[in-house]
């Protein structure tokens, strides 16, 4: 009996993937009265299986997020240091879980990046908040030089690791990549294990946002080329995530300038995407076991 119960408390102990849908996604989506409600786009979020949302304060009510009875994961910017209480303390009363933060600009140093970073790090802690910075074009993180010397300045600074948002899609882009991606873009492996945050925007080497579904709604190869390097980040994250650890996994298949006439059914992806991601955890998940130390063995 005591074996099964040790079985038992390790599956509830085991790290679980949280599947999130961007409020962009549904940009735009209505029928003949209009685009759709927020609150009408977080139902359809929910009936899609999905467990949270992605957004931004301005887009919804603290009483929306309650309603919605979804994870809400908030983006925000951050550029001076007025900006760092006024912006978390609104993601924190608006219910966020986790806090994503696009930050200050293309042309900041690294200098004012790591002072900033270090300042958004310590008001989090105060508020107990959740928070990261992401890895994004016209931000401070704009190229993986740029990324990687705030991660340096950061812990060399506060003697802890540089807590981050994951798009791999940016320096994808950045680098002209071809796959498979994972010896250029995996450079740190060890601060894409500290993430509990990843944006899974399917990528190739000159496309930001490439369609998982073709018009035939067969899954694409460079589809298929991204999830090869999203299945390695998976495996990875796993290795040493310890029990009870949750990864909120946000496939951002998004309306604007990310989005072209010719793609399909941006809904119809992400679905598709969280599908793939979900069997792809799963079936690393299958190797993971909780360790002495608090940390995990897995694929």
């Amino acid at each position: 009996m005591a074996k099964k119960d040790n079985k038992k408390n390790t599956k509830k102990q085991a790290p679980r993937i949280r599947h999130l849908c961007s409020l962009g996604t549904l940009g735009g989506y209505g029928g003949k009265n209009g685009e759709w409600s927020v609150a009408k786009k977080l139902k359809r979020i929910r009936k899609a299986g999905f467990d949270g949302f992605l957004g931004r304060v301005h887009m919804l009510s603290p009483q929306d997020v309650k309603d919605s009875g979804l994870i809400f994961a908030c983006t925000t910017d951050m550029g001076g240091p007025e900006d760092v209480e006024p912006k978390l303390t609104a993601c924190k009363e608006h219910g966020a879980r986790c806090v994503n933060v696009q930050m200050l600009d293309h042309d900041t140093t690294t200098k004012v990046a790591v002072t900033r970073a270090r300042e958004v790090m310590a008001f989090a802690d105060k508020i107990d908040l959740d928070v990261s910075i992401e890895v994004h074009r016209d931000t401070c993180t704009e190229t993986p030089e740029k990324t990687y010397a705030l991660a340096e300045g950061f812990e060399k600074a506060e003697g802890a690791p540089l807590k981050m948002t994951w798009d791999f899609s940016h320096p994808a882009v950045v680098k002209h990549l071809s796959p498979p991606y994972w010896d250029r873009l995996a450079v740190r492996p060890d601060l894409m294990q500290l993430s509990n945050q990843f944006h899974f925007r399917p990528f190739n080497g000159h496309h930001a946002q490439v369609p998982a579904l073709d018009a035939n709604g067969k899954v694409t190869p460079e589809f298929l080329d991204f999830m090869e390097f999203a299945d390695a980040v998976l495996a990875n994250w796993l290795q040493t995530a310890g029990p009870g650890r949750e990864l909120f996994a946000c496939p951002e298949q998004i309306a604007g300038g990310y989005m072209l006439s010719v793609f399909g059914d941006r809904f119809k992806d992400v679905q598709t995407i969280k599908d793939h991601l979900g069997r792809s955890f799963k079936k690393h998940a299958k190797n993971w076991v909780p360790s002495a130390d608090g940390f995990a063995s897995g694929s």
